[in-house]
């Protein structure tokens, strides 16, 4: 796949999820505000619930349109060796067991996993530890990250 392919796949789940959260939205929205919904008592929390959880989704609709937006202000480079990993790399690493693990740094969406043929490409942000790890690596470089008590280790396999 390559990295536009993967671009408009990301871009592509985001537009899927945004319609589906829009769509909770909607329906928490009209459960909080239905009329069989009113508090009977004060222990009657139905509506309540309903407009928290309307609330929630609508953060969350938010954080995907601002997450597209970053993607549709995205210019998706070409690899150059000597600047190593930046903003929109593709980035497959080794851990020391052999473990091959491949990243996409992108500007939001951290945690989107997308299927390939040839594997799983998880996206990561620069805010993250692996992703800050990863700025401006080349291939056949070593990072190190501690995550709690771990410690672990990761080569650069391969940037695109």
């Amino acid at each position: 796949m390559t990295k536009q392919q993967l671009y408009q796949h990301i871009v592509s789940t985001l537009q899927s999820d945004l319609q589906a959260a829009i769509a909770a939205a909607q329906a928490a929205h009209e459960t909080a505000t239905h009329e069989e919904n009113v508090a009977e008592n004060k222990y009657d929390t139905r509506g309540l619930e309903a407009a928290y959880l309307a609330a929630g989704y609508s953060k969350r609709i938010q954080e995907i349109q601002q997450s597209l937006q970053a993607y549709r202000n995205l210019v998706i480079r070409t690899h150059e060796a000597e600047h190593g990993v930046q903003l929109s790399s593709l980035v497959a690493v080794c851990d020391t067991v052999g473990k091959q693990q491949t990243f996409f740094l992108g500007p939001a969406g951290a945690g989107l996993k997308i299927r390939t043929d040839t594997g799983d490409i998880m996206v990561i942000t620069p805010n993250a530890p692996l992703g800050q790890a990863l700025l401006g690596k080349t291939e056949g470089e070593e990072i190190s990250l501690s995550i709690g008590s771990t410690k672990q280790i990761f080569e650069v396999v391969s940037v695109e």
